[in-house]
């Protein structure tokens, strides 16, 4: 399965001269945890998320108001293209590490971003079906199943 079914199509985004204090107030306001830098292009050339606030401004005592985006994200994010694997996605993040990747389509344009929770939440959903399955069809069940109608 490629991540193209997984990941978020409405993402939230910011830019790199808008100040930190801002960008907060958009992620708390849209209650997410990160906000993806895009240039005139729709090029993902940032990402910044809530622990970078606390880490990078909060913690170290930048002002919020005059302090921009651009000084604190992740510049050059990795990413992916929607054809990328669920696979290929989680072995990213491991190297990384890190938890959200934007997602471009072939011209390197974001089109949408995908979250190591975004995958957890599908495999999860993925395994309680097999789990369903599998709990119908051990041979218990359908020994139960045909005694109870063999009566």
């Amino acid at each position: 399965m490629t991540i193209a079914r997984l990941c978020v199509r409405n993402v939230d985004l910011a830019s790199s001269q808008e100040s930190v204090w801002e960008a907060a107030e958009r992620m708390r306001q849209r209650a997410v945890g990160s906000l993806v830098v895009v240039d005139n292009n729709m090029h993902p050339v940032g990402i910044v998320t809530d622990r970078d606030l606390v880490e990078r401004v909060l913690a170290v005592g930048c002002d919020p108001g005059t302090t921009s985006v651009g000084q604190v994200m992740t510049p050059e994010p990795r990413r992916v293209t929607e054809a990328a694997t669920i696979e290929a996605c989680l072995s990213l993040m491991r190297s990384g590490p890190f938890r959200r990747l934007p997602v471009v389509d072939d011209g390197g344009r974001l089109v949408g971003l995908v979250s190591l929770d975004d995958i957890l939440v599908w495999l999860t959903e993925n395994f309680m079906q097999v789990g369903q399955l599998l709990r119908r069809e051990t041979p218990r069940t359908i020994a139960a199943r045909t005694s109870a109608q063999a009566l």
